[in-house]
């Protein structure tokens, strides 16, 4: 989707592989997070609910949007219904978490190749490196930051809160 010029303007696929489009979004800060259930940072989720959790008490124009991933050592191998069961039963997620995706190669999905473009990595990669890289988009739909997996979504707090007193 190259005429796309806002996050807002794709339609990844939902858990059931429909439509989810993010236009559904627009005027809220989105945290977006490719996840895996199988990975040595998976225990990120629940740093993550809670993040979400604090944030959207007071701010409930804050989103978190799980993107599930096999693309890093096959850790993310079920099915998009055995995804969800493990987010909801092992972390008490309650933010969405879509269909699972390709982040890299031929198959990405155009939200992340956006993503990426907007916002490339270290030294200008343009590819995801793990599981669990983090990109902060605004209210306007462009990316405001990325971090790397490392990154604890408890660190992201303020960050969050910087874009949402942006107007």
């Amino acid at each position: 989707m190259s005429s796309a010029t806002t996050f807002f303007d794709f339609k990844p696929k939902d858990k059931k592989g429909k439509e989810y489009s993010l236009s559904q979004l627009k005027g809220k800060v989105v945290l977006v997070v490719n996840t895996a259930s199988k990975c040595g940072f998976t225990p990120q989720f629940e740093g993550l609910e809670k993040l979400y959790k604090e944030v959207s008490a007071s701010h409930p124009d804050f989103v978190i949007l799980g993107f599930p991933c096999n693309q890093f050592g096959s850790q993310d191998p079920g099915s998009n219904d055995e995804i969800q069961n493990f987010c909801q039963v092992n972390y008490g997620v309650t933010f969405p978490v879509l269909g699972k995706i390709d982040v890299n190669g031929d198959k990405a999905d155009p939200v992340f190749e956006w993503l990426k473009t907007e916002k490339p990595g270290l030294m200008g990669l343009k590819r995801i490196k793990w599981n669990f890289e983090k990109f902060l988009v605004g209210r306007d739909g462009k990316v405001v930051n990325r971090w790397a997996s490392t990154t604890k979504p408890e660190s992201l707090k303020a960050d969050i809160e910087k874009a949402l007193a942006a107007k």
